[in-house]
């Protein structure tokens, strides 16, 4: 379901946010969630956020939802935010990478910039796992030449019961985090 304000007007400039829970604003309302911050912060004549993101999704999921999206909202920039649920899950770091380059080639072939956000594992996850798992945003972002926030969640101290998802008041700080990487691609 995308939140918000999905559809777009023709003069604006469409940001797709291709993201999981931490992005569908999970365990908080909507409207306190960071792609709705976001829009705040934005000029709303010229950029629209279009959120994509569903809670559970995996870099699979983004990449088989992916075509589709860019299709119907043309988006100028893509900000993806994909991968936490794959770690969570023990998945193969290959096939995460896999699909995560596949989403990197269509936003390219699409002609919109990208902003990936990288994310963190718990160290119960065992350090060999940890450095695939985060190698796999870097070594993308050289590879396609796009924007690379490391960690969505950095600075973030406040979190929900789960100590997974950040808690409302902690969507600010993630606004920030994200506003940083993505004001080069604004211009």
């Amino acid at each position: 379901m995308l939140s918000g304000t999905a559809y777009a007007s023709i003069q604006s400039t469409n940001i797709l946010i291709l993201g999981d829970s931490l992005s569908a604003g999970y365990g908080i309302e909507v409207k306190d969630s960071w792609p709705v911050l976001l829009q705040l912060q934005l000029d709303r004549g010229h950029f629209q956020i279009v959120n994509a993101s569903i809670s559970g999704e995996t870099t699979q999921g983004g990449r088989v939802r992916l075509a589709k999206l860019l299709a119907e909202y043309k988006p100028a920039i893509v900000i993806v935010e994909l991968g936490a649920n794959d770690g969570l899950r023990g998945y193969n770091t290959a096939e995460m990478k896999n699909n995560l380059d596949d989403i990197l080639l269509k936003n390219k072939r699409a002609h919109a910039k990208t902003l990936l956000i990288g994310m963190k594992l718990p160290p119960n996850y065992g350090a060999p796992y940890i450095a695939q798992f985060q190698n796999v945003y870097t070594e993308l972002a050289l590879k396609h030449h796009v924007s690379l926030l490391p960690f969505l969640l950095e600075g973030v101290t406040q979190f929900q019961a789960d100590n997974l998802h950040p808690a409302a008041a902690a969507q600010p700080r993630i606004v920030n985090n994200v506003l940083h990487a993505l004001k080069p691609l604004l211009r």
